[in-house]
């Protein structure tokens, strides 16, 4: 028992000493203990048939890694601070317009643009159709808001971010995080049928890429809400919603990201490496 309690502490103090590899740690072992046997099986490595849905429940590895280490780390405390950030509404018009309208105005204007180079508009019924499930309709956003949105963000806006934050710029923190975040997909692209489809891994790099940028964007978002998890998380499920949905080719959720892609670099132009922001980084 006096061992074991030895090793116990062992373990919680390395953690307080670590807690951002801790966290990424974590949040991949529990993302990928969902995912790696759905990869098994796709590749036939291993002759199960799995529910593919249980694909979403990859997305609250982020969030109950975040819960774990802020317990460890914090206590009740620290969970209540981030349980306040988690629901901080009261953010300045400028967060609260783009984490809510902007993903719908790229989605109309790629929509567009596609339009006038002759493809078709989508049909926006298929808004309510994702993998792996049946048609949800209206009930789609609750389901992006809680996993992509809320399960994801509170852990690498929530937890990750303001700690990368302390010692470093917002852009070099943002870039660190952004490539963690990209090896927390790796996964999906050997199962997952929208990257399958695309190409599998051969695609990573770019989506990588992609993912880093948007990573400066939801900086400056989280910045200059002055650490909202609620503004980011809600940006997050609707642009999933309007890139990832069944309503959405491949050629309209490309517009989209190459919009993103554009904004991170005028992010950082305006705003500078340090913030990113006219707020300073938020930090804990």
């Amino acid at each position: 028992m006096i061992a074991q309690s030895r090793k116990q502490t062992t373990v919680f103090t390395w953690i307080k000493q670590h807690p951002v590899l801790s966290y990424f740690t974590l949040a991949m072992a529990i993302s990928w203990s969902v995912e790696l046997p759905l990869v098994a099986a796709a590749q036939g490595w291993l002759d199960v048939r799995l529910p593919h849905a249980i694909h979403y429940l990859a997305a609250l590895g982020p969030m109950l890694a975040s819960l774990i280490i802020t317990w460890v780390t914090g206590g009740s405390d620290g969970l209540k601070e981030l349980w306040g950030r988690t629901t901080k509404w009261r953010v300045g018009l400028t967060g609260a317009v783009f984490a809510i309208l902007s993903p719908v105005a790229l989605f109309a204007l790629a929509s567009i643009a596609i339009r006038l180079m002759g493809g078709e508009w989508p049909n926006l019924r298929l808004l309510g159709e994702v993998n792996y499930l049946p048609f949800l309709g209206i009930w789609v956003l609750p389901l992006w808001l809680a996993t992509y949105g809320f399960g994801e963000e509170i852990g690498w806006r929530g937890f990750a971010l303001p700690r990368l934050q302390q010692s470093r710029s917002a852009l070099f923190a943002s870039v660190i995080l952004g490539l963690m975040w990209s090896l927390w997909h790796v996964p999906a692209f050997l199962y997952l049928d929208t990257y399958v489809n695309a190409g599998g891994l051969a695609v990573f790099p770019g989506v990588a890429f992609g993912i880093v940028m948007g990573a400066i964007v939801l900086t400056w978002l989280y910045n200059t809400t002055r650490g909202s998890v609620l503004m980011v998380a809600v940006w997050h499920a609707l642009f999933d919603l309007f890139t990832a949905a069944k309503a959405i080719d491949a050629y309209n959720s490309a517009l989209q990201s190459a919009v993103i892609m554009i904004l991170a670099v005028i992010i950082v132009a305006a705003f500078r490496p340090a913030n990113l922001s006219r707020e300073k980084k938020h930090t804990l």
